[in-house]
């Protein structure tokens, strides 16, 4: 069995259709339906079924399309690491970071690196913390952007805070306002991110530190889709300063200790980075270390 065949594999169940994987590709259905039955020839199982829209995978396949996608990622990374072990300039970095740092931070740290090492490509993913952390622990991302909340497993270095504010919609009673307690928030509804978010986990430690409990309205993994709920009356949101004024909310200071996130570089500590990885893990730290992590006081 080939890599290939693998990658094949996890490409039809991607699609659930023959023709439309064989044209991705860029073979013909022919050959990937030939080398569908060989794979489950060697495997001694139907890996797929048919169905009036296309195929699915039986349960044999998903363990055999789960398995494959091990395999065909840990072949990419050793192609990758092969790559900049013969030449250092080169190579590829995946880098997860938050959502909600998509425009703000992200971006001009990777045009600076672009400006360092332009010969090295970097992957992007997206994802909320807690999944990145997984990432950083299983290898499919070498460095992370992400808040503050890692354990040992995990390198670590500042990269910028950001105060947290009260949006509002700009009829409510707090619009006119310009700096509020937790304890002022009393009686209001919460629109925020699910149970598990380590935004949603930072949000509640301050709530509960201040004794207040609010009614969640409307949950979101989405920080600019909070603040659309929130134009839209449906209740208030905490989130981090950038997003204050979005869909014309209102952001108003918010009095408490520890109102703030910290937003970092994060690494595994269980596996030497890669030389493209390190490159970029250097260049960041020394980065935010010549210029000072950017810093926002608290109101």
């Amino acid at each position: 069995m080939l890599v290939r065949d693998l990658a094949w594999l996890v490409r039809l169940a991607e699609t659930g259709h023959v023709t439309d994987a064989a044209a991705s590709l860029g073979t013909t259905q022919p050959t990937l339906s030939r080398a569908l039955a060989r794979i489950e020839e060697e495997l001694g199982s139907a890996l797929f079924v048919r169905t009036p829209h296309g195929v699915r995978p039986t349960p044999a396949g998903a363990l055999a399309v789960e398995a494959a996608q091990a395999v065909t990622a840990r072949w990419t990374r050793l192609v990758d690491e092969l790559a900049a072990l013969r030449d250092p300039d080169s190579g590829t970095v995946r880098l997860a970071f938050l959502d909600s740092i998509a425009t703000s931070l992200v971006p001009g740290l990777l045009r600076d690196f672009h400006a360092h090492a332009p010969a090295t490509r970097v992957l992007l993913s997206q994802e909320p913390a807690h999944e990145i952390l997984d990432d950083l622990d299983s290898g499919a991302a070498d460095l992370a952007v992400t808040s503050f909340g890692v354990d040992e497993r995990f390198g670590w270095h500042p990269l910028a805070e950001e105060r947290l504010v009260v949006v509002v919609p700009p009829t409510h009673r707090f619009a006119g306002r310009r700096r509020l307690a937790l304890a002022d928030l009393e009686g209001e509804e919460l629109v925020t991110t699910p149970v598990g978010f380590g935004f949603r986990t930072l949000v509640d430690s301050l709530l509960s530190t201040a004794g207040v409990s609010l009614p969640i309205s409307f949950e979101s993994q989405d920080l600019a889709t909070i603040t659309g709920l929130v134009a839209a009356g449906l209740g208030i949101a905490v989130v981090p300063e950038p997003f204050a004024g979005q869909s014309g909310t209102v952001g108003i200071a918010l009095r408490a200790p520890g109102a703030r996130r910290t937003i970092g570089l994060a690494w595994s500590r269980r596996r030497v980075l890669p030389a493209p990885a390190e490159r970029l893990r250097a260049f960041v730290v020394a980065r935010a270390e010549g210029s000072g992590a950017e810093y926002a006081p608290g109101p």
